[in-house]
C-alpha cells in the first residue's frame, strides 16, 4: 500500500558545462555531465521504487542538450514534470513544494545523493506522515532531505542561504523558529566536487550507474 506522500525531486539537467560546475573544474564538462546523470537515473529509480503515491520531477535546465537525454526522457514517463521557477534557489526550492503539492506532505530531496534507497525514502514518508517536518543534514553542512506536512512550512526556506557549510543548521533553526518541529533522517554524504565522489560511490551499490561513471571516470 502506497504512503499518502508526494515524493519531489529538484533536479538539473545534466548538461556539459552547466551542471557540477564545481566537479567539471577538475574533471571536465563532459565527464561531471556523466556522473551527474548517473545521479539523477539513480535517484529516479529509487523514487519510482518507493511505495509513495505521487512522484514529482521540478527540473531546470534543457534536457535536449543533457547527457543520457533519451534515458532521462523516459525515466521521467513516470513522473510528474513541473519546471522550477524564482530568483534564486532558495526560492526555486519553495515554490516546488508549492507546486509540487497535491493535497499529501511533500518529501524533497536533491540528485547529489544517488546512494538513496527505496527503502530510506519510505522510511522518511512514514516519520513525514508522524512528525510535522522530516530533515535530513548532509554531511558537508547541507541537508540532502526535507519534507514538510504543507507547502507553507517550506517558505521559511527563501530566507536561508543556501550552499554553505551552516545550510543545514540554518534550516533547521528557520523551521524551528516557525514552531515547526522536526524529525531528523540518517545523514549522508552527498557529492559537488571531485573530493567527495569517494563517498559517495562506496555508499552505492556497486553496479549502480553512479558508481560505474565515477569508476569509468577514475574516481
Amino acid at each position: 500500500m502506497n504512503l499518502p506522500v508526494t515524493v519531489l525531486v529538484v533536479a538539473k539537467a545534466p548538461v556539459p558545462g552547466r551542471a557540477k560546475t564545481r566537479l567539471a573544474a577538475t574533471v571536465g564538462d563532459r565527464i561531471a555531465a556523466e556522473i551527474a546523470a548517473a545521479a539523477l537515473l539513480d535517484t529516479l529509480d529509487a523514487v519510482a521504487a518507493a511505495p509513495v503515491s505521487t512522484r514529482v520531477v521540478a527540473l531546470t535546465g534543457e534536457l535536449a542538450a543533457a547527457v543520457n537525454a533519451g534515458e532521462i526522457r523516459r525515466r521521467l514517463e513516470s513522473f510528474t514534470v513541473i519546471g522550477q521557477r524564482g530568483t534564486d534557489f532558495a526560492d526555486r526550492l519553495a515554490n516546488a513544494h508549492a507546486d509540487a503539492a497535491d493535497g499529501y506532505p511533500v518529501l524533497q530531496i536533491g540528485m547529489d545523493t544517488p546512494q538513496v534507497t527505496a527503502d530510506l525514502l519510505a522510511d522518511c514518508a512514514r516519520q513525514l506522515r508522524a512528525a510535522p517536518a522530516v530533515l535530513g543534514f548532509a554531511r558537508d553542512g547541507g541537508w540532502w532531505v526535507l519534507g514538510v506536512r504543507a507547502p507553507t512550512m517550506a517558505e521559511c526556506l527563501r530566507t536561508v542561504p543556501m550552499s554553505q557549510p551552516d545550510t543545514g543548521e540554518l534550516t533547521l533553526k528557520a523551521l524551528r523558529s516557525n514552531g515547526i518541529e522536526v524529525s531528523f533522517a540518517p545523514e549522508l554524504a552527498d557529492f559537488d566536487v571531485v573530493a567527495d565522489i569517494g563517498a559517495v560511490r562506496d555508499a552505492c551499490d556497486g553496479a549502480s550507474r553512479f558508481a560505474q561513471a565515477a569508476r569509468a571516470a577514475g574516481l
